[in-house]
C-alpha cells in the first residue's frame, strides 16, 4: 500500500514540488511560534533558518528545470545537490544548537553563558539596550524534542528523501535505452 505512494513521491517532479512545501511549511511553523505564540528566536535558531530561505528559490529553479522534457542532467543534478547541502546545513546547525541545549557543549558567548559586566554602567547600558534571547535554554518543546532537535529531524529527512529522489531521476535519465 505504501509502496506505490513511495514511488509517486520520488519522482523528481513530486520530490522537488513535495520539498519545497516541507521548506514552506518548516519556515511558516517558525514565523508562527514566533510571532503568534510569542516564542522570540535566539540567534543560532535565526542562522538555522538561512539555509532553508538559500533553498527557496533553488527549490523553484529545480521544478522549472524538471519541467522540461530532457534536462540537463548535470546542471539539474549539480542544483539538486546544492540544495542537499542546504539541507545539510540546516540539520547540522540544528544538531549543534540541540547540543548546546543538553549542554554538550559550549554555543557561542554571545548567546549561552554568564554574562559578567565590568561595572555597575556597563550592566546599566546592556540592560537597556540588547534583549539576549539564550541558545542555551529550550524556549519550546513539542513531543519532548526542542525545535532545534525538530529542525536537525526535518532537515535530515529532507536530505535522506531528497538524495533517494535524486538518485531514482539520476539512475532514470541515464539509462540507455536497448
Amino acid at each position: 500500500m505504501l509502496r506505490p505512494l513511495f514511488n509517486w513521491a520520488i519522482q523528481a517532479r513530486h520530490a522537488s514540488a513535495l520539498m519545497l512545501l516541507a521548506v514552506c511549511c518548516t519556515l511558516g511553523g517558525a514565523w508562527f511560534i514566533q510571532l503568534v505564540l510569542g516564542v522570540h528566536p535566539c540567534p543560532l535558531c535565526l542562522e538555522q533558518r538561512l539555509p532553508y530561505y538559500a533553498s527557496l528559490p533553488l527549490l523553484v529553479n529545480l521544478i522549472m528545470q524538471l519541467r522540461h522534457d530532457k534536462p540537463y542532467v548535470a546542471r539539474t543534478s549539480a542544483l539538486w545537490v546544492i540544495i542537499l547541502i542546504a539541507f545539510a546545513t540546516a540539520g547540522s546547525l540544528g544538531a549543534y544548537h540541540a547540543g548546546v541545549e543538553w549542554g554538550l557543549w559550549k554555543g557561542p558567548s554571545d548567546c549561552t553563558g554568564d554574562f559578567k559586566p565590568a561595572g555597575l554602567d556597563q550592566l546599566m547600558a546592556q540592560l537597556n539596550t540588547v534583549k539576549v534571547i539564550r541558545c542555551d535554554a529550550v524556549a519550546m518543546r513539542i513531543f519532548g524534542l526542542s525545535l532545534a532537535a525538530w529542525n536537525t529531524l526535518i532537515a535530515g529527512s529532507l536530505v535522506v528523501f531528497g538524495a533517494i529522489s535524486l538518485r531514482h531521476w539520476r539512475q532514470s535519465n541515464t539509462e540507455k535505452p536497448a
